[in-house]
């Protein structure tokens, strides 16, 4: 079960980003990264198009959101720094030909986990998330094994 549930009733693009990072943390870290990165942006395209507080950037990237003076004031220093990790990472899966460590999408994964929980606490219009919700990378997906296979 995906620790993303909480937005799958009212943002089901943005879940099913999430929800995709979270099962390839293990098996594809690239992978992760890439979709973290896309879940972000659907959430922040979202609170751009729904909160009427939040100006318009010169340039409509992901970068150019985050960074937009009313977005930063919105979600706060904290938040703000994850959006960044997880926007930097993401553009590192796609554009970088080193792989990509575990690590890196474990803290895409961990990161996009608490942007998405205060997304849903601050934008949700039918239920919250429990207060006590955290991110546990126990409960991440593992790859299946597959038997190795004889002659």
């Amino acid at each position: 079960m995906s620790q993303f549930t909480f937005l799958q009733r009212e943002w089901a693009a943005v879940f099913e980003a999430a929800s995709k990072a979270e099962a390839a943390v293990q098996a594809d870290p690239r992978t992760a990264c890439f979709y973290a990165r896309r879940a972000l942006e659907l959430a922040v395209g979202w609170a751009y198009k729904h909160d009427a507080t939040l100006k318009l950037p010169y340039q409509d990237n992901l970068s150019a959101l985050i960074h937009e003076p009313s977005f930063k004031q919105a979600v706060g220093e904290a938040v703000f720094s994850k959006a960044r990790v997880i926007n930097q990472l993401g553009n590192r899966a796609v554009h970088s030909h080193r792989p990509i460590p575990q690590a890196d999408a474990l803290a895409a994964v961990r990161e996009l986990f608490h942007v998405a929980y205060w997304f849903a606490r601050t934008y949700a219009r039918v239920s919250r998330p429990d207060p006590g919700l955290a991110f546990d990378p126990a409960m991440l997906p593992r790859p299946a094994l597959i038997a190795q296979q004889t002659t």
